[in-house]
């Protein structure tokens, strides 16, 4: 795909009408193929949950009302949604008239299903703040060197002989878009149980992200790809939290299959 092609890298005129071919799939297996992950033979299960806090449409008599909405992609659909291409794609709802609020949601759910490939869910609101029910530990606070920045190296793992079962935190996970440069910063909550991981060569890893360009689906995927291979987890959950843009934000969650999702939440960077 030329990146030419993609919303995000070039001028786009701000919608002024209902539009969904504003949606713009792009195929997983694009970055799937780097990571040797095949679309059919998927080692996580999870989704993709977005966060829109700029919604709007006008009711039946021409009254505007806006609202806010979680949507969930399944990671298992053959695309994902370029972020540009749905914020446009929301924002062409602004002047359309809707005899309810729940036929705005049916016809969101019904766009973005047909361009991610796989049923979409869509609900009004966003998920609370994350309080003092987070355990998970923050390892950004080690006295360590780092110097490298991309790209990603997954030999920078290790693993302790113990068996553990936590979860770790880092705020320190940045990547940049690879149409347009542009930094994406997140927050990564690794859950797992088996040998215990090292902390210094986890935080070395995930920093070694900061000058890498790839989506935010594909970071988390190669995360949750590389600690399995390296630390031989026998239970695995990465979520990671990526701050807003354009009044999106995306949360990637994948995990060994069977894995309960995670808590939905946001930090408050979001």
């Amino acid at each position: 795909m030329n990146p030419s092609d993609i919303p995000l890298g070039r001028e786009v005129a701000y919608p002024d009408r209902y539009d969904a071919g504003l949606l713009f799939p792009i195929p997983r297996s694009q970055g799937r193929d780097e990571i040797g992950v095949r679309d059919d033979a998927l080692p996580f299960a999870g989704h993709d949950r977005w966060h829109a806090y700029e919604l709007s449409w006008l009711d039946a008599r021409g009254k505007p009302v806006v609202a806010t909405a979680t949507i969930a992609v399944p990671a298992e659909s053959p695309h994902l949604v370029e972020s540009k291409s749905l914020k446009l794609y929301l924002n062409s709802l602004n002047a359309a008239r809707f005899e309810s609020p729940a036929r705005v949601r049916e016809t969101i759910a019904e766009d973005l299903s047909r361009a991610a490939g796989a049923p979409v869910v869509v609900e009004f609101g966003l998920p609370p703040f994350e309080g003092a029910e987070d355990v998970s530990m923050s390892i950004d606070d080690q006295d360590i060197g780092i110097d490298r920045y991309g790209p990603p190296d997954a030999s920078l793992l290790a693993c302790f002989d113990d068996v553990v079962e936590e979860t770790l935190r880092s705020d320190l996970l940045k990547s940049n878009c690879p149409v347009t440069g542009q930094p994406d910063w997140a927050t990564v909550r690794i859950a797992y149980r088996g040998p215990r991981i090292d902390r210094a060569g986890l935080l070395r890893y995930l920093v070694s992200f900061r000058d890498h360009a790839e989506f935010h689906e594909q970071c988390v995927e190669r995360i949750f790809v590389d600690l399995v291979a390296h630390c031989s987890c026998e239970t695995l959950s990465v979520e990671a939290r990526y701050t807003r843009r354009g009044g999106l934000d995306i949360n990637p969650w994948r995990a060994t299959p069977g894995t309960p999702a995670p808590h939905a939440g946001r930090d408050l960077r979001q």
